[in-house]
């Protein structure tokens, strides 16, 4: 009599993960950040007070604030400044920052010690205090912000790539690569680089929240961009006085915010198993 086996495969159920979460989030998030602009015709500047602290729904989608500006065009437009100056500024840091740590890892001596002092400089000072030193000689403006976050975030970057490519090379199958005479492109692109690019992956996605929240927070406080730009943070102080009035119109702006801030950190989650 033949006795059937069950199969050693067990189907089970399965559960989406945080990242695949955080990714649906963010790419739905960057689609109404890109494509919303366009999609929405209503100027997020212009003004009809006759329709001031307009509630959600009617005319308005989503209201309009205490100038009767469109609340869905102004959170349209926050969120691609938002997240356009999130994604600049973590490119900006982690270009020199993964360069400078793979040459520091690579060479050594007196090079790494050189980035290693200039590291030490930049995280000496508060991370805010950089971006406000900047801030002082042109307030209000997109440069001094964008560089000055990019110079506090570029550390991180430098740090893990760094110690990660130094271990990385002293393992035997490296120094074996470099006796049979491959060069450091090689070597770089081929043993390094899988290994450093998950820890990138997930540097950047911290970066870009940290940047979304600092420029939301500098806004907020009158250090950042100012209105009539449409920033999520400065949108949040302008509707704060009208609390009261349309309590929905100022929690609009500091959803998205949250949402943008948690898709990413989502994203940057690493499984466990």
């Amino acid at each position: 009599m033949s006795v059937e086996t069950a199969s050693p495969s067990i189907s089970r159920p399965r559960h989406l993960s945080a990242r695949a979460i955080g990714a649906a989030l963010l790419l739905a998030l960057a689609a109404f950040a890109i494509l919303g602009p366009w999609l929405i015709e209503a100027d997020p500047a212009r003004q009809n007070l006759s329709a001031s602290l307009a509630p959600i729904g009617g005319e308005y989608l989503l209201g309009a604030d205490h100038y009767g500006r469109s609340l869905l065009a102004r959170l349209a437009h926050g969120a691609r400044l938002s997240f356009g100056m999130a994604f600049l500024t973590m490119i900006t840091a982690a270009l020199p920052g993964i360069l400078f740590g793979l040459v520091a890892a690579w060479r050594g001596g007196w090079i790494e010690r050189m980035f290693e002092l200039l590291a030490n400089i930049v995280l000496a000072l508060p991370g805010l205090m950089l971006v406000l030193l900047l801030l002082a000689f042109a307030p209000g403006n997109f440069g001094p912000l964008y560089l000055g976050l990019a110079l506090t975030l570029w550390v991180e970057f430098y740090r893990v790539t760094r110690a990660t490519t130094a271990t990385i090379l002293k393992q035997p199958h490296i120094e074996a690569a470099k006796l049979l005479g491959f060069g450091p492109g090689y070597i770089l692109r081929n043993h390094v680089g899988p290994v450093i690019a998950p820890l990138i992956a997930t540097l950047a996605a911290f970066a870009m929240a940290t940047a979304i929240v600092a420029i939301s927070t500098l806004s907020a406080i009158s250090v950042g961009l100012q209105p009539p730009t449409p920033e999520l943070g400065s949108m949040i102080v302008e509707l704060l006085p009208y609390y009261a009035e349309a309590p929905v119109h100022v929690l609009l702006p500091a959803v998205l915010i949250f949402l943008l801030v948690l898709a990413l950190q989502l994203v940057a989650q690493r499984e466990t198993r």
